[in-house]
This record gives structure tokens, C-alpha cells and sequence, in this order.
């Protein structure tokens, strides 16, 4: 039987089959070309989609960082105008919170609240899933397109509004929410700013964003193979996506469910989170009470721990092709590397409490939590070490794209062992909310999550741009990332260790030696004074992107031209034309052997693509004739 057949939606026939009349039939059915709207705003191809989350998501990240730096001069300089003219600009822009140039601690919430949402919800979740998912996925499965592309073009109109919707919060009387990006009620309900509205109907769209696109990865893979496409032939990308996008689809409604109550909670004066006997401001609310804080924390929780290996499974996805590709040989343990993805992905759904230690469980519950928590470490522990064989023996090339790979692994390395005191309730009870949490967390998302999307940008450029970008500004930006980004959240390790508080807007300065000389365990002078270099190595940090952004436009006109492999790799989305046109393919795919066949001995070169058919060799031999 035709491999053509019954495949959804079908693939178009070749024109070789001596039909006749082709011209007449195209003729009847020509193609109006689309205007600049269609093409590129209401776009429902998925490369397109891909670049606007792509696009969108990097702008959100500048502007998460703009909002850390400002959050750390006030934290290294508390009580004083920002400098250059941005104190300035603050104030004309928010009014009485940045009064004199000088961040508030109401306007340093504001910041810290947003600079979470921003950076997890706006920034790296579609970064890692929704851009490099929609441009990559479907071609490394030999799809034509997303399985339902209006639902595609629909769910980034629901991020970028949601998106929208949290950045004209900082603009509207009182300010964006400062309740931190946890949203913890009942703070979240009487703090005295609409920022918090803002910010829960942001996130509502931001939820329904994420499961429309969660939905759809899951039957583009599951529907849209292409023949010979098995589950072991996907690339390991693929399987990180397909684990995300169920993450996203099972872990997302619980918090959609919490976002609407406390959104009632702030609107309609229901108590869901609410408790009987609160106070604020020293007198009795007018609540009815009956509420549960705790309530919001588990559903919170129950997304929040997925939410983490939403940020980090794109990541390993993408490292792994890289790897792949630049060592030259096949992934060591393919296998477990899928039974590993797909561990993570079950077990993260019982793991969340480990975030609430200090809320009063008992012991039996939370020694369940820490069992699991160090139970899921050992798939991440297995993927690691399946990434680092890979290298042994190989023929490694060494280009912008495998440097951040190569960074990710001992980053990430770094973030998951600085997690496992955490996950452990009796040293958590120590290190919970202190700057040990922050460093731990960032280690994973920023040298880990952010250097692999660094590395996934960089390899598949030339794809959408079809020219390479310039590997000495590359190298540049690589070199000066990884030297800043340590120093940024390396001390925060020790301040951590030390005891010092996390969102303090001026970094534990009441709590210091200086401020209180004498006292027990006071802040010593040295654990104060790292604010000052951690505010210069992350302004050094921001300088550092400068080549990165440079770079990306300069080589859409300027970069070196490459064809439509330029990194020789295995997988079927380099055998496109670049950039691939609608569509995608331009002849019926069929896959005939697994994604990383490299240097497979006997081969005229040293990658064998998914696509290229078998080559037989017919050996004659000898039938005895009794045996007819």
C-alpha cells in the first residue's frame, strides 16, 4: 500500500505520475499572494507563530531584566535615586511611588512581583515551549502544519493580551501587583492596588494561551507523524514538547480555578482564601471568612512545580540536538532518555508540597514530599549523564551553538544539587526564603533554561533566516554571559547561608551589623557588601546582551549565506528548503531509521538523514531444490 495513504491531512502526491491536465486544474484554484496583516500578524503558520512568540517573549525577557537591575541598585544603594536620568523617568512615568527618583518599597514589590511573572509566564515558558515548539516540532515530524492552526494563531493573541494586560498594570492608579509573583492570599486580596486585578486577568489569558498551544503540540504529534515517524524515531526535542505540553494541560486549570475565586475573593468579597479573624492594618476585615491561605499555596503549588520542568525540558531538548549534532555521534542511552522525560513529567505532579514545609504539615505528609522530591532528581541526574557520554569519543565542533550547550550542563548540574537541601524538610527550614532559594532557582532557569534557548537560537537562525550568525560576536556574548551570570548568583549563595531574607527592598540592611551592631546573628559587613558587586556584575550582565541583539538583526541582511544544512545534522527539519515555505516540505517525507544516525560506518558521510532511503544490497545465494 501506498505510505501516502490515509495520513492526515494528506500529503501532496508527487507530479511525476504522468497525469495529465495539471495545468488546467492549478489554474482554476490560483493563490492570491497575502497581505502584510495576513502574512505576518494573523498568521496561522506555525514558523510565523513561532517567530512572534520568539520575538515577543525576548522583548518581555529585556524588559524582566530591566526590571531586576533597577530592583538591584535599590537593594546595593537603598534610599537612593536612581542614576542617569531613570530615577528621573520613574518618576514621571509612575508618580508618587518613584518620588524623587527613589524606588519606593511599594514600587520594589511592584518590581518583584513582575519580575517573576514576567520572566516565568511572559518570557521563558514561551520562549522555550510555545517559539522553538511551533517553529521546530512540526517540521522534525514531517507535519505540513500545527493540527488545528487558528486554534495555534489563537493562542498567541491570548499571551500577547495577556502579556499586554500585565504591562498596563504599572501604569494604572496605585501600580502593578505587589504580592510577589506566588500571588500568596490573603495578601494577594488586601494589599490596596487594582494591580492585582491586572495581574490575575493576565494570567487567565496567559492559562487559556498555554493550554490552547498544549492541546494542540499533543495532536500535532500524536496525529501528524510522518510515515515512518515512530515514537522511537522522534527526535528527543519532540519528546521533551510532547511531556511539556501535558504538564501545561494538567497542571494549568487547577491555578486557572484559583485565579478566578481569588479574583472573586478581590471583586465580589467571597472568602475562598480568606480566613475567619483577619486583620489588616490593625482592624477586622469585612469578610465573611471560612477561607484556606493554604488553599491557594496547594493550588499554586500543583502548577508550580511542573511550571519548573516546563522551563527546563524544552532546554534539554534542545541541548541534546545540539550535542548530537556538533559531537558527531549518536546520543548515548536514547531510550533513557525518553523513559527519563517521561518520569519527570509523572512524577512532577507530586512534588509541589515541598514548596510549604514551614506551612505547619505533618510529618508523615512532608517526608512524602521530600522522598519524591529526591526521587525526581534521579531521571535529571540520568539525562545529564546520558548528555556528558555523548561527548566521549566524539568529534566535537566547537560553535556558539554548542558553547551554551556545553554551559548548560554544569549550570544546570549546579541548580539541581544546590536544590537538594531544599527538598530536604530539615534543612529547609533554614534556607526556605532566603537569597539560598533565589540563587538555587536561577541557576536552574538563567545559566540553565536561558543558555540553552541562547543555543537553540543560535543553531536553528540559519533555518529562518537562511544566513548564519557571526560567530566572533557569538563567542563574545557566550564568554561574558557565563562570567556575569555566575557572579550574579554565585554570592547569593552565601548571603543565603547567612540568613539573609529574600524580598527585603533594602536587602536586609535593617538586619545588619552596621544597623544594629552587636546583635545575634546580624548580617555581617562582607554579606552586605556583596549587593554592590552583584548590582556591577548584573549591569555587566545587561551590557553583555548588546552583541546578542546586535547580532540578530546584523545578520538577517549581513550574515554568511548558508544551504539548507549548514550544520549537516540528521534530523528532517534541515532537510527543508531554508527557510521552509509554507507547507513545509516540498515532496512526501517518509523516515526510514532513528534521528541520530551519525558516523555510521560505511556511509559515504559521517550523518545519515532520517529521510535518506535504505540502501539494499542483494546478495544472491543458493536454494537447495528439495526445499520446494
Amino acid at each position: 500500500m501506498d505510505a501516502n495513504v490515509n495520513q492526515f491531512p494528506p500529503y501532496r502526491e508527487a507530479e511525476a505520475h504522468g497525469h495529465h491536465g495539471h495545468d488546467d486544474h492549478d489554474h482554476g484554484h490560483e493563490h492570491h499572494e497575502p497581505s502584510f496583516w495576513h502574512r505576518y500578524v494573523f498568521s496561522s503558520d506555525h514558523k510565523i507563530i513561532g517567530i512572534q512568540y520568539g520575538f515577543t517573549a525576548l522583548c518581555f525577557m529585556l524588559f524582566g531584566f530591566f526590571l531586576m537591575l533597577l530592583m538591584r541598585w535599590q537593594i546595593a544603594h537603598p534610599s537612593q535615586p536612581v542614576p542617569l536620568g531613570i530615577g528621573w523617568i520613574l518618576e514621571k512615568i509612575l508618580g508618587t511611588p518613584a518620588a524623587g527618583g527613589i524606588i519606593s518599597p511599594e514600587l520594589y514589590n511592584s518590581f518583584g512581583a513582575m519580575h517573576g511573572t514576567i520572566m516565568v509566564f511572559l518570557a521563558i515558558v514561551p520562549l522555550a515551549f510555545a517559539a522553538f515548539g511551533n517553529y521546530v516540532v512540526p517540521l522534525m515530524i514531517g507535519a505540513p502544519d500545527m493540527a488545528f492552526p487558528r486554534v495555534n494563531m489563537a493562542s498567541y493573541q491570548a499571551y500577547f493580551l495577556g502579556g499586554t494586560v500585565m504591562f498596563v498594570s504599572f501604569f494604572i492608579p496605585g501600580g502593578a501587583a505587589q504580592a510577589g509573583w506566588t500571588s500568596y492570599s490573603p495578601l494577594a486580596t488586601s494589599v490596596p492596588t487594582h494591580g492585582q486585578l491586572f495581574w490575575i486577568l493576565g494570567m487567565v489569558l496567559l492559562i487559556n494561551s498555554s493550554l490552547l498551544g498544549a492541546v494542540n503540540f499533543i495532536a500535532t504529534i500524536i496525529q501528524l507523524r510522518a510515515p515512518g515517524m515512530t515514537w522511537m524515531r522522534m527526535p528527543f526535542f519532540v519528546w521533551a514538547q510532547f511531556v511539556t505540553a501535558f504538564l501545561l494541560l494538567l497542571a494549568f486549570p487547577p491555578l486557572e480555578a484559583a485565579s478566578v475565586m481569588q479574583l472573586m475573593d478581590n471583586v465580589a468579597h467571597t472568602s475562598f482564601f480568606l480566613p475567619t479573624g483577619l486583620a489588616t492594618g490593625g482592624n477586622l476585615a469585612h469578610i465573611s471568612g471560612g477561607g484556606s491561605p493554604l488553599l491557594w499555596q496547594h493550588l499554586f503549588w500543583f502548577l508550580g512545580h511542573p511550571e519548573v520542568y516546563v522551563l527546563i525540558l524544552p532546554a534539554m531538548g534542545i541541548v541534546c540536538e545540539i550535542i548530537a549534532c556538533n559531537s558527531r555521534r549518536p546520543i548515548w542511552g536514547y531510550k533513557s532518555l525518553v523513559y527519563s522525560v517521561l518520569l519527570i513529567g509523572f512524577l512532577s505532579f507530586i512534588v509541589w508540597a515541598h514548596h510549604m514545609y514551614l506551612t505547619g504539615m505533618g510529618t508523615t505528609i512532608s517526608e512524602f514530599f521530600q522522598a519524591t522530591t529526591m526521587i525526581i532528581s534521579i531521571p535529571s541526574v540520568i539525562i545529564l549523564t546520558c548528555l556528558f557520554i555523548s561527548l566521549w569519543g566524539g568529534s566535537i565542533r566547537i560553535n556558539t551553538p554548542m558553547l551554551f550547550a556545553l554551559a548548560f550542563l554544569p549550570m544546570f548540574g549546579i541548580g539541581g544539587l544546590t536544590g537538594l537541601p531544599l527538598g530536604f524538610n530539615a534543612s529547609d527550614l533554614f534556607l526556605h526564603d532566603t537569597y539560598y532559594v533565589i540563587a538555587h532557582f536561577h541557576y536552574v532557569v538563567a545559566p540553565g533554561t536561558i543558555f540553552g534557548l541562547f543555543a537553540g537560537i543560535y543553531f536553528w537562525y540559519p533555518k529562518m533566516t537562511g544566513r548564519r550568525m557571526n560567530e566572533f560576536w557569538g563567542s563574545v556574548h557566550f564568554w561574558t554571559s557565563l562570567i556575569f551570570m555566575n557572579l550574579v548568583f554565585m554570592p547569593m549563595f552565601v548571603q543565603g547561608m547567612k540568613g539573609m531574607l529574600r524580598r527585603m527592598a533594602d536587602g536586609g540592611a535593617n538586619y545588619s551589623a552596621a544597623r544594629v551592631p552587636g546583635a545575634i546573628d546580624a548580617l555581617p559587613a562582607y554579606v552586605m557588601d556583596l549587593h554592590h558587586w552583584i548590582f556591577i556584575a548584573a549591569v555587566c550582565l545587561g551590557i553583555a546582551q548588546i552583541p546578542f541583539i546586535i547580532n540578530i538583526f546584523w545578520s538577517m541582511k549581513h550574515g554568511e549565506k548558508v544551504g539548507d544544512n549548514p550544520w549537516e545534522a540528521t534530523t528532517i527539519d534541515w532537510q527543508t528548503p531554508t527557510p521552509p515555505p509554507h507547507g513545509n516540505f516540498t515532496s512526501p517525507i517518509q523516515v526510514y531509521r532513528g534521528p541520530y544516525e551519525y558516523s555510521v560506518p560505511g556511509h559515504a558521510t559521517d550523518f545519515t538523514p532520517q529521510n535518506e532511503p535504505e540502501v539494499t544490497t542483494t546478495v544472491p545465494r543458493t536454494v537447495p531444490s528439495h526445499a520446494h
